[in-house]
């Protein structure tokens, strides 16, 4: 195992903790992960940077709130080879000659590489999408309107929403901070909930790409229940009932790897 993927497995696990409790002790992380306290304080550093965790001596406080998500340079590191293999699939599902509008998040960046060598017509609502096709030959990029939030780069707001309906798409890919049978699709910014329901008002399709952890959280803003969803393209971490509940409401669920 590579130091760089031991690095990211040890940040995410640092993340995971983080959700559940109000500080880490540095010492008590070293000793769980079997490594030096100096790599421990590094971590911390990097994830005080990323706006995470403030310092203290010994250890840090977790700044995520309930209503939040971590920053998007951490939820890259998350889950990345299972988010490649999504992003795969998703463009698999996708025709050439489709007008597609795309969503903004990590596992649909993904999405975007994959598309890069197809002949697709793209609408992206985040600018990390927009930069990964800008070079693609034979994609042709129809950009909205709209501000940029901040951190994620996604872009919100009533620009965007109007760019969104002024069009007709074949396909939405949606991305969402959680997912179940009950809560349905969530995320955590409010006019991020406006945008994505905006796309899948506008789309004959709608195929939503999330990693199996996402079955595990409801956030704060409701986007749609799973009724509207087309296809769910996850992978076989996927809670069974979950799973279960999805193809009895009419979803085609695609488990990538």
């Amino acid at each position: 195992m590579s130091c760089l993927y031991e690095h990211m497995e040890r940040v995410r696990a640092i993340m995971n903790t983080l959700r559940t409790q109000d500080s880490v002790s540095v010492a008590e992380l070293a000793a769980e992960h079997g490594v030096s306290e100096m790599t421990i304080r590094r971590d911390l550093d990097e994830l005080a940077q990323q706006g995470v965790v403030r310092r203290i001596r010994g250890g840090a406080l977790s700044l995520l709130l309930r209503g939040e998500e971590p920053p998007f340079g951490v939820r890259e590191r998350e889950a990345v080879e299972v988010k490649r293999l999504i992003g795969a699939e998703v463009a698999a599902l996708i025709a050439d000659g489709e007008a597609v509008v795309l969503d903004g998040g990590t596992t649909a960046l993904e999405v975007a590489r994959a598309l890069a060598d197809r002949r697709v017509t793209v609408l992206p609502l985040a600018l990390q999408a927009l930069m990964s096709l800008a070079t693609a030959p034979r994609v042709r990029l129809v950009l909205p309107g709209g501000e940029v939030r901040k951190g994620e780069l996604n872009l919100m707001g009533p620009l965007t929403e109007s760019s969104i309906r002024a069009l007709r798409f074949d396909t939405a890919v949606i991305g969402c901070c959680g997912l179940s049978a009950e809560h349905g699709l969530t995320a955590h910014d409010l006019p991020e909930v406006a945008v994505k329901q905006a796309a899948i008002a506008s789309a004959r399709r709608v195929i939503v790409a999330c990693d199996s952890g996402k079955f595990a959280r409801t956030a704060f803003g409701a986007v749609c229940p799973i009724t509207r969803l087309d296809v769910v393209v996850t992978d076989p971490g996927i809670p069974p009932e979950e799973r279960d509940a999805l193809v009895a409401a009419g979803v085609l669920v695609r488990e990538a790897g």
